[in-house]
């Protein structure tokens, strides 16, 4: 499916989708994230510790009120300076570039599928500042495959899947994951739409370069095509 068909029939269906995680519009509170380069409230020293960084979310989404943090998509962010596997080293442009949108908030907080799919991968990326544990989901809407990535998940949700399972709209298949599970991040959910997963299984790239940002937002519609939730968040 090109990429402009795929947000036409992500469009098309948004009436059907189940929520992906407890979101009661009318009474939770959505506070909209911010971590650009803008933010200077998020230092370096807070980025690179992940109890730090931990708390610096958990109280920010206390202080609001707020039952969930929210935002990213097409964000240029500072974060990604935590880890050399985002690059920066040595000259290389580095991946700053969110293609996802990320939902923070309580570990173990539930994961519901938005729509049927079957278990395209799953994965442990087990490396520092990673997905951790991982599934992605293949979809067929008008006829057309795409896939759906959810990251920073549980260990257990990923114990005894297999390629190929059916996962029913709505089903409960995935939670948050804790920092020793999730990539050593403050629990949250990357959730990410992709048109081709260009032979990738278990994982695909959540971040890219600026001058490379053309074809990756091609390739990885706006999620919230599906989540429906930006129209809610605010600013602290």
């Amino acid at each position: 499916m090109i990429p402009t068909m795929l947000s036409a029939s992500l469009k098309k269906y948004e009436h059907i989708y189940h929520k992906i995680v407890p979101f009661n519009a009318n009474k939770d509170k959505l506070l909209r994230m911010d971590f650009t380069f803008h933010n200077s409230t998020l230092t370096q020293d807070v980025i690179n510790d992940t109890e730090k960084f931990s708390r610096y979310v958990s109280d920010k989404l206390e202080k609001a009120g707020a039952a969930y943090g929210i935002g990213g998509y097409a964000e240029n962010r500072v974060l990604y300076t935590r880890s050399n596997n985002y690059g920066g080293t040595d000259g290389e442009e580095p991946r700053r570039l969110h293609l996802g949108i990320d939902i923070w908030g309580k570990a173990g907080t539930p994961v519901f599928a938005p729509f049927g799919g079957m278990v395209h991968s799953f994965a442990f990326n087990d490396q520092f500042a990673d997905y951790g544990a991982t599934i992605i989901l293949l979809h067929q809407l008008d006829g057309y495959a795409f896939y759906t990535l959810y990251g920073h998940l549980s260990l257990k949700d990923i114990a005894g899947l297999k390629e190929g399972d059916y996962i029913i709209i709505g089903q409960e298949f995935a939670h948050f994951g804790v920092a020793e599970e999730n990539g050593n991040w403050p629990p949250h959910l990357h959730f990410q739409v992709i048109n081709e997963m260009q032979w990738k299984r278990g994982d695909y790239p959540g971040v890219c370069k600026l001058s490379e940002q053309e074809k990756y937002l091609t390739n990885c519609p706006d999620p919230d095509l599906i989540l429906q939730m930006m129209q809610y968040a605010k600013e602290a």
